[in-house]
């Protein structure tokens, strides 16, 4: 006669050993990795020769009767912008218009507030932003001791990440006193008390007021090359900063400026208006 309790007893031990077994194999199985998916490219940001950017994405050819304010932005007042400036930025037709297909940024020796100069700086913040591509300016700067007109960026998120976090790029900068000299710098930084930067000066053979001039930025991922009429003259690569905020969207910046710490104020051998005339700004990027 079979023993029915010896018999549950095996069946249990059986069962309980097959079910560590099991545990065991599902412990040692070696399972296939899950990886992210890695970030889409972002649009044009591989680098290429410069005519390859061919595809118009934006432009102002300022071929109307005013600004158009559906892509600009007056900034306005006169509070030293950081660089104990002379000027009062106005939205006044007398500091920025249109006149001949050109827009005009005019510098003039007029009081206003507790300011001896006004004068006009416009921006896209808010309208328009600009990544990876191609930006050409074609401008014509003034000169004169004091004179300071340029052509910028800030980065679009200056809001959450106030200058320097955000990044600054400048792509033209000119000393009045020295209008053979044309500045290209890039700011970068942690905070205000860790400002950096870092860019060149290159030199001319003519005066760069002297006739228009087309300044061009091909912006790609971790690389920035700047170009004067076409010729390459500088690059800057993430090489070069740390942290690197170039990658992100910009806005850009025209505007003139007077007096302060670039160089230096207005003396005797300074003639006002000054003004810088541009005939358009555009943004290609390649297919």
């Amino acid at each position: 006669m079979i023993n029915i309790f010896t018999r549950t007893s095996l069946s249990r031990k059986a069962g309980a050993s097959s079910l560590l077994a099991l545990c065991l194999l599902s412990c040692t199985e070696t399972k296939p990795q899950v990886l992210p998916a890695p970030a889409p490219a972002l649009a044009n940001e591989e680098a290429r020769e410069p005519t390859q950017y061919t595809e118009l994405k934006w432009s102002d050819e300022f071929d109307g009767g005013a600004l158009n304010q559906a892509n600009w932005v007056y900034e306005q007042g006169g509070n030293g912008w950081g660089n104990r400036e002379l000027q009062n930025y106005t939205n006044s037709t007398e500091n920025v218009f249109t006149e001949g297909g050109n827009l005009v940024i005019r510098a003039k020796q007029q009081q206003l507030g507790g300011n001896a100069y006004t004068s006009g700086r416009i921006i896209t913040k808010g309208k328009q932003s600009f990544q990876f591509g191609r930006l050409d300016v074609r401008a014509k700067v003034p000169k004169g001791k004091g004179v300071w007109p340029a052509i910028w960026m800030l980065g679009s998120d200056i809001d959450q990440n106030n200058w320097p976090v955000c990044g600054e790029i400048d792509i033209m900068e000119l000393r009045g006193s020295k209008p053979r000299e044309m500045l290209s710098t890039m700011h970068f930084g942690t905070s205000s008390a860790d400002h950096r930067y870092v860019g060149t000066t290159e030199r001319l053979a003519a005066d760069l007021s002297d006739d228009f001039h087309v300044f061009s930025m091909v912006r790609s991922k971790n690389l920035m090359r700047f170009y004067l009429d076409g010729r390459e003259y500088y690059r800057f690569t993430d090489s070069s900063a740390s942290p690197y905020p170039f990658n992100n969207p910009f806005f850009v910046i025209l505007n003139v400026a007077v007096g302060g710490d670039f160089d230096g104020n207005p003396d005797a051998t300074t003639t006002f208006p000054q003004q810088m005339q541009v005939d358009y700004v555009r943004f290609y990027q390649y297919k």
